[in-house]
Order: structure tokens, then sequence, then C-alpha cells
């Protein structure tokens, strides 16, 4: 059994990925919300979550149902066409598209 420092290389390796993933996720948050940005011509919030202090960012990321109640019109219609993905979905869409390079999965 092979082992890194004293710990598992199961664990390290499923560390290493996971990090990998979140860093891809970002990058993907990034441009999902600058496209937003972009397409709502700065619009994302409505008057619920700019009275609350809601910062837009953090409507790319976490709980669908909060993002939704404190985005925009314009910001809802934007997710219809370009779907607003959570981290666990991302984190499938990696995974099976590595398992399926890898030949793991069929």
């Amino acid at each position: 059994m092979s082992r890194r420092g004293g710990g598992s290389a199961a664990v390290g390796f499923g560390l290493e990925l996971y990090k990998q993933i979140r860093a891809e996720f970002e990058e993907h948050r990034t441009a999902a919300y600058e496209a937003a940005l972009e397409a709502c011509r700065g619009h994302l919030l409505n008057e619920r979550g700019r009275k609350a202090g809601i910062d837009a960012w953090d409507l790319f990321i976490g709980n669908e149902a909060r993002a939704r109640a404190y985005a925009s019109e314009e910001l809802l219609e934007h997710w219809t066409k370009h779907p607003r993905v959570t981290v666990a979905a991302y984190e499938r869409q990696v995974l099976d598209r590595h398992l399926y390079e890898s030949g793991v999965a069929a």
C-alpha cells in the first residue's frame, strides 16, 4: 500500500482532484457571471436583493432557491438560455468526463 507523508494515497488523490475541480468551477463561475453581467446590462439583482445587500456574484453559487429569490427578471431570463450550474452539477460533469476518458465508464 502506497502512503505519502503518512496519509492515504487515495485521499491525497481525491483532495487534489477536488481542488482541481473547484478551481475549474471558479473559472466557469467567473465566465458565467461576466456573460450574465453583459447580457443583463448589469441588472443581476431584483429590488429585494438590492435592499438585502446581496452580492450578485453569490447568485452564481449555492442554493438555487436563494439565487432565484434575488435574481432580476433579466437574469432569470438569461438562465433559461444559459442554465445556472451548481458546484455539485459541475463536479458530476467533470467526474463523469474523467471516468469516461479513463475508460472506467462505458
